[in-house]
């Protein structure tokens, strides 16, 4: 069956034809064989009828702005993690995280009250790939503690903010992670800094690059619950979190970034998530227990504070190099991530704040001075109940002695006629 011809094609073909000659560079030749390839979807961008040509080369002017503005977008996207220019960073040295040692003093709900009494240090906000102090998170500071009790490492995240919860949508909810240097090469910038991409990147290639990453995502866990690793999914070996999106992951950079326990090319059943956790915030009433029922659970953008709160074991039964190992009286890198749905809308990835543009310290103390400052109390005390005992001793002697002064003194009579 013969083809019927389109007097628009042929029209379009005839302008294409007399522009091959005036082409200047590969762009303008790309576009007109991407144009020539697609001829009614070309003709259906330009509309129907008849087309000068001054108004053609003003519609293909606009449709090469879109095109390419278009393209720009996707490269961002595609590059999230990645900036532009060379990455510099100033961070502060003296910020330092302490891990103090105190047993028996955390109880993992989401609460702050018993970190009421730990020291933490306080961060500014600032976006991760352009630390720059006029784009800082507005809600306020993040605040971060550390403890441990000589088996776990407990850690609570505070971050003022404005109530915000989306059952289900974990972009429109806060989230936090927690970063830590595994490998020796292994930098903050570019999450671990392999070089190699995500068809490349193995344990080999990247070896040395390894970060351990702790990410909640609280858009389906109820506040004041526990959440992380659970035996449905440490059964399947990954550090997956099927009820809270409370995960354990490890990475190389941010392309190459998966579970504890699922690699680029094989995956390994020995691994688990060793991670627990649990949100709140300062605006719930209710600490007898939420449900899944009583979402939303707090009324939107009431004023207060976000509450992270989360433990480890110091050390695990890691053998893949996927997770970092905490030795008492060492001292590890860590960074800290928050997200936030700005303006209620959905955060991207990449558009995350961190508490510094580098690794910040992590002490585990061997020694707490929570008990240090705890003993002079004690001895306090223990002073006061001596004093006390020699108290009644000396009241005891003081009782005797009067008594053996002031009895009476009474002689044996002896009659006369027994001398």
């Amino acid at each position: 069956m013969a083809s019927k011809s389109n007097p628009k094609v042929e029209n379009m073909k005839s302008f294409y034809r007399q522009r091959k000659s005036t082409s200047i560079g590969g762009t303008s030749q790309k576009k007109k064989s991407h144009s020539a390839a697609h001829p009614k979807a070309t003709a259906a961008f330009f509309g129907s009828g008849v087309i000068s040509h001054g108004s053609l080369d003003l519609k293909v002017l606009r449709f090469v702005v879109v095109v390419l503005a278009y393209c720009v977008l996707l490269i961002r996207q595609a590059n999230s993690h990645t900036e532009s220019g060379e990455w510099s960073c100033e961070s502060e040295s003296e910020i330092r995280v302490q891990a103090e040692f105190g047993p028996g003093l955390i109880t993992l709900d989401g609460h702050a009250d018993d970190w009421k009494d730990i020291d933490g240090f306080e961060f500014s906000l600032l976006p991760a790939l352009d630390p720059d102090a006029e784009n800082e998170y507005k809600g306020g500071k993040m605040t971060v503690k550390a403890l441990h009790d000589g088996r776990d490492a407990f850690f609570m995240v505070q971050v003022d903010g404005d109530y915000a919860y989306s059952k289900g949508d974990n972009n429109k909810c806060p989230s936090v992670a927690l970063m830590f240097q595994i490998g020796r090469d292994a930098t903050y910038h570019s999450m671990g800094g392999c070089k190699e991409g995500v068809d490349s990147c193995t344990n080999k290639t990247c070896k040395g690059h390894e970060v351990d990453i702790m990410h909640f995502s609280i858009g389906n866990a109820i506040p004041g619950r526990l959440y992380g690793g659970n035996p449905i999914d440490n059964s399947n070996g990954n550090g997956g979190d099927r009820f809270g999106h409370l995960v354990d992951l490890y990475a190389w950079n941010p392309h190459c970034r998966y579970l504890d326990g699922i690699g680029s090319s094989a995956n390994d059943s020995s691994a688990q998530n060793d991670w627990k956790g649990a949100w709140w915030h300062s605006s719930l009433n209710v600490h007898s227990g939420f449900v899944e029922e009583d979402s939303p659970y707090s009324s939107d953008a009431q004023k207060g504070t976000f509450y992270f709160e989360f433990s480890r074991p110091l050390r695990t039964m890691d053998r893949l190099q996927q997770d970092v190992q905490f030795t008492i009286g060492g001292s590890s890198k860590m960074s800290v991530a928050f997200w936030y749905p700005v303006d209620k809308k959905p955060w991207r990835g990449s558009g995350h704040y961190s508490i510094s543009c580098d690794w910040v310290p992590l002490d585990i103390s061997s020694r707490s001075s929570l008990l240090t400052t705890a003993r002079p109390s004690s001895s306090v005390n223990a002073a006061s109940v001596f004093a006390l005992l020699l108290s009644v001793i000396s009241l005891c002697a003081s009782v005797f002695i009067g008594y053996w002064v002031v009895k009476p003194k009474t002689f044996q009579f002896t009659p006369m006629e027994n001398l």
